[in-house]
This record gives structure tokens, sequence and C-alpha cells, in this order.
């Protein structure tokens, strides 16, 4: 069954026309399959949608599949790192995203909790 994650950014003021355009503009994962360190799949990612309002960035992703190995292929994704990069500059608090650890490290500090997931009966 599909899960969601959401992650927050909070970023300084007065930027909002130039974030919106680097998540409008950034270039799609290689490939939504998730696999393992032996390439085994293992996992899918589904959709993602960011969210804006004032200084506060909000991702969710639906996938399926582990977590941590989400996250994994995720930050080696050339298109997301180059958006990781291009997002630094306009940041409250600095992160290193540079490495999948940095990654994964900043993804568990700023997620949000899950209250709640519903799915459609179809």
């Amino acid at each position: 069954m599909p899960q969601f994650a959401a992650v927050t950014w909070k970023v300084k003021p007065g930027y909002e026309a130039e974030l919106a355009e680097l998540f409008a503009n950034y270039k799609r994962p290689d490939s939504f399959i998730v696999r393992d360190a032996q390439g085994a799949e293992v996992g899918k990612v589904m959709a993602t949608a960011v969210f804006m309002k004032d200084d506060t960035i909000v991702r969710v992703i639906q996938f399926e599949g582990p977590l941590d190995e989400v996250l994994r292929h995720m930050s080696r994704q050339q298109g997301v790192r180059e958006l990781e990069d291009a997002v630094d500059k306009y940041l409250v608090e600095p992160r290193d995203t540079t490495s999948p650890e940095g990654f994964r490290q900043f993804f568990q500090r700023s997620s949000m909790r899950c209250l709640v997931q519903r799915f459609a009966d179809v």
C-alpha cells in the first residue's frame, strides 16, 4: 500500500518567486523505480507535490517500499541534487545534502509527522 512522507524547508522571506521557479523547473528523477544496493526493485516513487506559504515549503512524497531506500534513491538523482544545491542559498538554516547520509539526516530532521492516510475504496 502506498505511503506518504513530507519534509519542510524554512526559507528566507522575499524569495517566493525564485523558489517557485526552481521547484517548477527542476529535472524529474531518472527513474521512479527504487532499487536496493544489489539492484533489486524494492519500491517506487509514485508522486510528489510541493507547497509554499510564507517562509515554509513542504514537499509531499507518495511512495511504496522502505522509506530509507526511497531516500537513498532520491538523494542520488541528478535533478534532485541540482535542486537541493540551488535551494541552499534561500534556506534559513544550512544543511548538508552532499551525501546520501546527509540527505537522509536532513530528511529525518525536517520530516513532518503523518497523522492520517486515507485512500478511496476502489
